[in-house]
């Protein structure tokens, strides 16, 4: 059955009727989970089961944001609590080693705790690039200020994911890192020059090119495209995303529901697929809203369909490894990380 290139929330914990005949009507690529939709594991499960079964696609991919910190959408009482992004960038400061283990431990351990549920996608990791004066949206998610730093600590995250049987969604591409203000509410202008974006934010995203998927910023880039944020902007997807980062994954927009963007959903969404975004991600689960999505959004085909085959075929197996052993050695590190940042 063909899918229309979107991804879609739901509203709450369980499936409604109406939300059942929008999944079967307009057959959306994948699913998004919130913190409304999750309360207990067996409840997760029942819950992915029956999205892929109304799409009738087993392997149909369900995504979910589980950083660690601030961001963590599975937590207590039934799910553990995860290090921010910042955690692994005190450790890599001390020894790259060090830093480099901690994070492929918490993303291996977080692909043990989403895999049981069914989901197979987590957006992460970052190579966000944070400056001073940016807004906190960011802060400390992420792994630190120097691209290397970033690349390296991010491309340790993919692996953790990827051992764990969990496809990496790469964020914020091109860089959310100079983004003065919070996208949820409105859209952020970055005056930085191209040399300097090349130098910096763009260089943390280069060494990770190869990954599967990645999500963009609502952000504009004056020096760039001064009248689109990147999500919307065909410059920046072309000339920056697939050209200076080489990235030819598949490319998702970030939620087309936050304040960034102007005009009404359905304006929004086809201003995303006319810049060449290859999915339209849609998180808030208002159903008016979601119909608006899918009626602008065309079915997957072409080179966005070649490149979903292709990310969703990267999928690996989970590895066996000694969960218990491996969060004792975390717990380690972030105590260690909390000694030197004291």
């Amino acid at each position: 059955m063909n899918t229309r290139a979107f991804i879609t929330g739901l509203s709450g914990p369980d499936l409604s009727a109406v939300e059942r005949e929008f999944i079967r009507s307009e057959r959306p690529w994948g699913f998004i989970l919130f913190k409304r939709n999750i309360e207990t594991p067996a409840q997760v499960i029942l819950l992915i089961k029956e999205l892929r079964k109304e799409i009738g696609e087993p392997d149909a991919p369900v995504l979910v944001d589980q950083e660690g910190g601030r961001v963590q959408r599975f937590g207590p009482p039934h799910w553990p609590v995860y290090p921010p992004g910042a955690i692994f960038g005190v450790l890599y400061d001390i020894d790259p080693a060090l830093g480099l283990s901690a994070a492929r431990l918490s993303a291996r351990l977080i692909a043990a705790d989403l895999i049981e549920t069914g989901i197979t996608v987590d957006c992460l990791p970052l190579a966000d690039v944070p400056v001073a004066g940016a807004d906190a949206v960011i802060g400390n998610r992420a792994y630190g200020t120097e691209p290397g730093k970033v690349a390296a600590i991010a491309r340790a995250v993919t692996e953790g994911l990827e051992q764990g049987g969990i496809l990496p969604v790469l964020k914020h591409i091109p860089g959310h890192g100079r983004a003065t203000a919070d996208t949820h509410f409105r859209l952020p202008e970055v005056d930085t020059t191209r040399t300097e974006l090349e130098r910096t934010d763009f260089a943390a995203f280069r060494p990770l090119a190869d990954l599967p998927m990645a999500m963009t910023a609502h952000v504009v880039f004056s020096a760039l495209d001064p009248a689109h944020p990147a999500t919307t902007s065909a410059t920046i997807i072309e000339q920056v995303i697939r050209g200076v980062v080489g990235f030819q994954g598949l490319l998702m927009s970030d939620d087309v529901s936050m304040n960034a963007l102007a005009g009404s959903i359905a304006e929004r969404t086809r201003a995303i697929f006319a810049a060449g975004c290859d999915m339209v991600l849609h998180c808030n689960g208002n159903l008016d809203e979601m119909r608006e999505v899918a009626r602008e959004t065309p079915e997957l085909s072409g080179k966005a369909l070649e490149r979903a085959r292709r990310a969703l075929a990267s999928r690996k197996a989970p590895q066996a490894f000694d969960r218990l052993a491996a969060r004792a050695e975390l717990d380690a590190l972030i105590e260690r990380a909390g000694m030197a940042g004291a």
